[in-house]
């Protein structure tokens, strides 16, 4: 609901409103519940692909933003509809990622246990942060939005679209078809993409803080309201982002802004603020 305000607030300056989100823990909760459903009752279930689990989370969480946005805008009397495109992402089956898998998602287990699953099951798990051992899958970059053209018909029509929810189900081509594979993309690096197909104005990246940070918790942190490319990039190379954090954030609006776009990192509080100009951290070419 509070997403769905911030939201609304730029509908009701004029903007178009593409919406992509995340899907780290809920991927994580529906693969474990899968699991253990087939793990209670082998006999009648089958174990349930990881494509299939971010399908189902774009649905839920789909059904959650579309609900509360429609609610929002027919609070403040705007006619518009608001719909949830369950969303294939295509990937190459040659992405190095493949050989390396580095996105965590799942429940935390001891040492013993994550030796135990790798053996039975062939997950690769890592030890996360701390809080224990979680399986690693593959982090492929997206190359297309299958569905790009049914979202530009809703753009185009005046719909608010929610879109390529979690990074989108990644797919792979193989004979002429299109095959889920068992990974996760990155949301922001997802968003980016659609972003460059639909051809928008601008990527806008929320999160919990209004600007982007060099020396993040130091005594010389300093916020910053615009970037170059190059000066992200090495701000990148020196180390200033966390990957999994402000990382993936900064290099996916680098490579919209390499299009020619507008990229601006920002609070969802202050995301209308952001698109005046008045907060946020702008990214440019």
């Amino acid at each position: 609901q509070n997403t769905a305000k911030a939201i609304v607030d730029l509908i009701e300056e004029g903007h178009e409103v593409v919406v992509a989100h995340g899907n780290g823990p809920q991927v994580g909760m529906i693969q474990n519940a899968m699991t253990e459903l087939t793990r209670s009752n082998p006999e009648k279930s089958i174990p349930c692909p990881l494509s299939v689990c971010v399908a189902m989370s774009q649905g839920y969480i789909g059904y959650h933003l579309q609900n509360s946005i429609q609610n929002e805008l027919r609070a403040r009397g705007i006619e518009k509809s608001v719909a949830t495109v369950v969303t294939q992402v295509l990937v190459d089956e040659n992405d190095p990622a493949f050989q390396h898998p580095s996105k965590p998602i799942g429940a935390f287990y001891s040492k013993e246990e994550a030796e135990k699953i790798a053996a039975e099951k062939g997950y690769t798990m890592v030890e996360d942060a701390g809080r224990g051992y979680r399986q690693v899958v593959p982090s492929p970059k997206p190359v297309d939005v299958v569905e790009k053209n049914m979202v530009n018909t809703l753009i185009d029509a005046g719909h608010v679209v929610i879109t390529v929810g979690g990074g989108g189900i990644p797919v792979v081509e193989k004979d002429g078809k299109l095959v889920g594979v068992p990974a996760v993309i990155d949301k922001d690096f997802a968003s980016a993409k659609l972003a460059e197909l639909v051809k928008a104005d601008a990527l806008v990246i929320l999160t919990a803080v209004d600007r982007v940070s060099i020396n993040w918790g130091k005594p010389n942190q300093e916020s910053l309201e615009r970037m170059t490319c190059a000066e992200a990039e090495q701000y990148c190379k020196e180390g200033h982002f966390a990957p999994g954090s402000m990382l993936p954030k900064v290099q996916a609006a680098m490579s919209f802004a390499k299009t020619g776009g507008e990229a601006i990192i920002a609070s969802l509080q202050n995301a209308a603020a952001a698109l005046r100009g008045e907060s946020g951290t702008k990214v440019v070419k």
